[in-house]
């Protein structure tokens, strides 16, 4: 367990993070006021309708899904896979970028919580090809797993993290060297042709019940000709409007799409937010993440897709909804057959 939890940032790290001026206090905070919980709302009402949960929430049946080999794809062709909730592989001019993986089946400290949905779990990292990019957005336990990262690094040239994230990295026994930790507006290049800018959500971050002690992400990448926006988690707000103004248009983005509730408002985006968004930013295509393998929320689990399809069609956006383990193109028009119309 305390493996798993991670460390808090300490030693060359604090001093590092502390002179951020988005850490104040002790702790990071969000460019806007933005509170945990909505102002009627309670943990104890929350923990009353977790209780009485609605079946919807989880698939009646396997997720359909796809199993390619990734070693065999061209990775001079723009494409991305998506592995169910936040994680994708992102390939094209050469580069192999591996984002916010999960592949432990679980996405909580322990084992028996948060489990993914049955047939999400097709992939394993020994299916990952050799990476140049490990990209984490925020130290939550979907989006940072201990059991991926011990797995993938030996096979990764760096690891792209937000401010403070690196301390979990080193406790895990990852190489310094490997670790590039950025502050939002902070641009790093890689290597030639593929520079990553951190820029900020609207979000939080936290392994146990100390929260915002290290920071919380979105990603700009300048991948060859392409610019593609990595969302992270992140309620709507001004943020998006900044980003948009400051980086877009975007060839391609990825927007948290789902684990909304009307109990936490701020920190997570409805589905017609989402859209509006994508539309905000510039995105010429988006992809809805943070769906499809995890129950964090209590809504039914194919709501945030449906939502979203109507609402990108009402604002005339290029939606691309790939089944997990799918091969997609950057530019490709959305693969919308239906394939989540099932309870």
């Amino acid at each position: 367990m305390a493996t798993t939890l991670g460390k808090l940032p300490h030693g060359d790290i604090l001093k590092r993070l502390s002179q951020s001026e988005h850490f104040q206090s002790g702790s990071f905070h969000n460019l806007e006021p933005t509170e945990m919980l909505a102002p009627n709302s309670s943990y104890w009402k929350m923990a009353i309708k977790y209780w009485q949960k609605p079946n919807s929430i989880r698939p009646s049946s396997p997720i359909p899904s796809s199993k390619i080999n990734l070693n065999e794809l061209d990775a001079t062709k723009p494409q991305y896979i998506w592995f169910g909730h936040s994680s994708y592989l992102l390939l094209a001019d050469g580069k192999k970028i591996l984002v916010d993986p999960v592949f432990s089946g679980y996405a909580s400290p322990v084992p028996f919580a948060v489990k993914s949905f049955d047939g999400t779990d097709v992939y394993l990292p020994e299916d990952m090809p050799d990476l140049d990019i490990l990209l984490i957005t925020h130290d939550h336990y979907d989006h940072l797993d201990y059991e991926t990262v011990i797995k993938l690094h030996p096979r990764t040239k760096t690891i792209v993290v937000p401010l403070g994230v690196s301390a979990h990295l080193l406790s895990w026994g990852v190489p310094l060297q490997k670790i590039v930790e950025l502050d939002w507006f902070e641009s790093k290049e890689i290597v030639s042709n593929l520079t990553v800018t951190a820029t900020p959500t609207r979000h939080f971050s936290g392994r146990s019940v100390l929260r915002n002690k290290s920071l919380w992400c979105s990603y700009v990448l300048k991948l060859g000709e392409y610019k593609v926006f990595v969302g992270g988690d992140s309620g709507f707000g001004s943020v998006f409007e900044t980003i948009g103004k400051k980086y877009g248009p975007f060839d391609l983005a990825f927007l948290e799409c789902g684990q909304y509730g009307d109990d936490w408002p701020s920190i997570h985006m409805r589905p017609e937010e989402t859209a509006l968004a994508a539309e905000t930013i510039g995105a010429k295509s988006f992809v809805p993440v943070h769906w499809g393998k995890f129950i964090l929320s209590l809504h039914p689990w194919n709501d945030p897709i449906k939502r979203v399809l109507v609402a990108s069609q009402n604002l005339k956006l290029n939606l691309q909804v790939p089944k997990i383990g799918e091969s997609f193109a950057f530019t490709g028009s959305g693969s919308v057959d239906g394939w989540w119309n099932f309870q």
